[in-house]
């Protein structure tokens, strides 16, 4: 999807006409990128568009989950209920019986052409939701150079791991290799959606996938253009796999006391 920078009703609008045609195709679960309701380049104007959750948009979303019968997850800048310039960039699911919850992106890119530690201050939660589906574990961008949250999430019993995005073209080869890699180490499915579309100085490139636990390309988006694709998964497929890549009989969580230690002295 791509978004017009700084029109929530335009955005929410295309969310609305996307997730109606996703429910027509049999989606369940419908899926937007990072920050899709606002655009992300905002800079100064993050103080403006950011919402409390739930909020306003958060309702909006609420009606058109209910009215699809789909569950619908999608970024946006969220303010704080004590601070107003203490803002987040956050992804939010809802079902169609309401708000479920969300997850605050924790690393926030600071380097090259992004300045999120700007504007965004991280969250601390790894956040997993129970659906009908299976158990959604929720992330944003560039945590997914991070593995030890999507290890976390699993270790939480997230089944689905979903990534919304806001990468660049620049970057996209990166994704790729990533999505496939936390998919796969983690034995869990891996829903990655992109933004799509210029940004004022950033072009993004779309390219949203959806991985299996074997590390398979099951539906990728093209390219460069918007695009809905709908895929089918069940989540008893990871049983078999969890035996045949024994990734969960093998961990050695001593190994994580090390982490600590000499991420604090490096």
């Amino acid at each position: 999807m791509s978004s017009s920078l700084g029109n929530k009703k335009n955005n929410l609008e295309k969310i609305n006409s996307l997730a109606n045609r996703a429910r027509k195709k049999g989606a369940d679960i419908v899926i937007f990128p990072e920050l899709c309701l606002t655009g992300y380049n905002m800079r100064d104007r993050s103080y403006e568009l950011a919402e409390t959750i739930p909020g306003p948009s958060v309702k909006i979303i609420e009606k058109i989950s209910k009215e699809t019968n789909t569950h619908i997850i999608f970024g946006m800048p969220e303010v704080s209920n004590k601070a107003k310039a203490t803002i987040f960039n956050t992804a939010v699911i809802v079902s169609p019986k309401g708000y479920l919850g969300k997850y605050r992106k924790m690393y926030l890119p600071t380097h090259s052409v992004f300045e999120e530690k700007r504007y965004f201050r991280p969250g601390y939660q790894a956040n997993v939701f129970n659906t009908e589906f299976g158990k959604i574990g929720l992330s944003i961008c560039y945590d997914i150079y991070f593995p030890e949250i999507y290890r976390l999430l699993r270790l939480k019993g997230a089944e689905i791991l979903v990534c919304i995005s806001a990468s660049p073209t620049i970057r996209k080869n990166y994704f790729k290799i990533l999505s496939t890699a936390r998919a796969l180490e983690n034995t869990a499915f891996l829903a990655y959606v992109n933004l799509v579309g210029l940004d004022k100085n950033l072009q993004f490139s779309g390219g949203s996938r959806f991985v299996s636990p074997s590390g398979d390309i099951i539906a990728e988006a093209k390219e460069h253009e918007e695009e809905l694709i709908i895929c089918e998964f069940d989540v008893n497929d990871i049983k078999p796999l969890e035996a045949f890549i024994p990734v969960w009989k093998d961990l050695r969580p001593e190994l994580f006391h090390q982490l600590i230690q000499l991420s604090e002295e490096f």
